[in-house]
């Protein structure tokens, strides 16, 4: 029986828990060089989970590490230091003169860029950095942010500003050197640091409906409609790449059983019947044994139905969930900095 508790004990814990008890077993240093490697995102959601996880029983604890151990085992050993193993052997082979030579033309070159130092300052900072540039500034530098800190960056800018600047993003595809440039002025000018000058691919329809995502539903629908006002079919382009029923997949279990709990059994049961075989699997995850037979029979026994009362139910299942957000009763991941909750967990 204590097994059993066990057993639910860390099937109850999501993936970051388990990862923040792993890193309260490592010592400071360990687990500092391990937190060096992440996001500022990631960071915030691992070190919040360190605190929540700290009453865990010792029991629990050797579950997760033997589940990890498990894991590692499965791992091949290949891309696991190889950048230092590969300096070591040339050095061994050629000497370090020669070895650095040639680690100097085949080491792949870094894809971080200093503009994400942003990454590391709150949105209130943020936007007192960009307050005086002009909207184009302001849409580049928002669309290198995370989603959600795009979010509270746009939230403490001007209403009158948000929709034009959302508009800017929505527009934006690939951004050449030129712009970069101007970009690399701003961010010279504020913290006397470079980026490279390079093509790069930011912004887009996707990321505008995913910084929407993070916002509160006044502000999105004031937005939107700003936006409607000069372009309907960008506007209803965003709107497209916000609400999918499938990207439910990408939440963690607690927030699906969160939701499923909020949700009308027959809505979801027609919900479901237009899902995926996995995206169902997800969601009947979720729910007790006896629960999940049931939605099944009902779901077989409902038989065809059309497809917009399928996509009726789906709205009414994301429009909840939305409401749940709003109401910081619904978990999502990754969840946006200062505790406030992610609309919803869109994949890329």
């Amino acid at each position: 029986m204590a097994e059993e508790n066990t057993d639910e004990n860390v099937q109850e814990l999501s993936g970051t828990e388990k990862s923040a008890i792993l890193m309260m077993l490592l010592g400071e240093d360990e687990a500092a060089a391990v937190l060096q490697k992440l996001t500022p995102r990631e960071v915030q959601h691992l070190g919040t989970a360190m605190y929540s996880v700290t009453g865990v029983d010792q029991t629990t604890v050797n579950a997760v590490l033997d589940e990890f151990l498990e894991t590692i085992k499965k791992q091949t050993g290949l891309g696991l230091g190889a950048g230092q193993y590969i300096e070591n052997v040339l050095t061994k082979a050629l000497g370090d003169d020669k070895a650095q030579s040639v680690l100097g033309r085949i080491t792949p070159a870094s894809s971080e860029s200093q503009i994400d130092i942003l990454d590391w300052m709150d949105a209130r900072a943020i936007s007192e950095l960009i307050i005086d540039e002009h909207p184009q500034i302001k849409a580049l530098i928002i669309s290198y942010l995370e989603f959600g800190l795009a979010a509270d960056v746009l939230t403490l800018l001007p209403d009158e500003l948000q929709a034009d600047i959302v508009r800017r993003i929505a527009t934006l595809e690939t951004v050449e050197p030129g712009a970069i440039k101007e970009l690399e002025r701003v961010m010279k000018a504020k913290f006397a640091a470079n980026t490279s000058l390079r093509a790069s691919q930011i912004g887009g329809v996707k990321a505008a409906a995913k910084i929407m995502n993070f916002t509160k539903t006044d502000m999105e629908s004031r937005i939107l409609t700003a936006i409607k006002k000069e372009d309907r079919d960008l506007m209803a382009e965003i709107q497209d790449n916000m609400f999918v029923f499938e990207n439910l997949g990408g939440s963690d279990d607690r927030s699906l059983q969160t939701l499923l709990r909020s949700v009308d059994q027959d809505v979801l049961v027609v919900a479901m019947k237009g899902a995926d075989a996995q995206l169902q699997e997800k969601l009947l995850g979720c729910m007790s044994t006896r629960a999940a037979a049931n939605i099944r029979d009902e779901m077989d026994a409902l038989g065809p139905v059309r497809l917009t009362e399928v996509q009726e139910a789906q709205k009414q299942i994301i429009n909840v969930a939305r409401k749940l957000s709003d109401d910081c009763l619904l978990y999502t991941s990754p969840s946006p900095r200062d505790k406030r909750q992610s609309r919803m967990p869109w994949s890329a």
